[in-house]
């Protein structure tokens, strides 16, 4: 069996308030899409970001329940340098998202941050050091 991975989903509350943040990271989503049930944004090489709210969700699978306890996919975001990581958390975090782990270091030779977008999904900023 052969499959290609086609796109990676996000299941929002408020579409506007979550396209909101993701523009702020470089997607050009136009503002009527804040008004969809689904929105879809095709990456470089096909691979594809989607939008859905709870309701899209529960037009298919109405046992659909928000999962608890700690996220297991991670969304990450790289930037030029460290200093546009700092310059993007600050920014975020100005506008009321809520920052989960301010810029750092890392032992692994990046700059990292992590925030948090509208849905408490946490969204990796990173740049290499150096």
């Amino acid at each position: 069996m052969q499959a290609r991975l086609s796109f990676v989903g996000i299941v929002v509350k408020d579409m506007a308030r979550s396209l909101a943040f993701y523009r702020r990271l470089g997607f050009d989503l136009p503002p009527e899409a804040d008004k969809e049930p689904h929105v879809e944004a095709e990456l470089p090489g096909g691979l594809k970001l989607v939008w859905d709210t709870v309701e899209t969700l529960h037009s298919f699978d109405p046992h659909w329940q928000p999962p608890v306890g700690g996220a297991r996919v991670a969304i990450a975001f790289e930037f030029g340098t460290p200093a546009e990581v700092d310059a993007a958390y600050d920014e975020l975090v100005s506008l009321g998202y809520e920052g989960h782990k301010e810029p750092w270091d890392a032992f692994w030779g990046q700059r990292y941050a992590i925030v948090h977008d509208p849905d408490g999904n946490g969204v990796d900023l990173f740049a290499q050091n150096g």
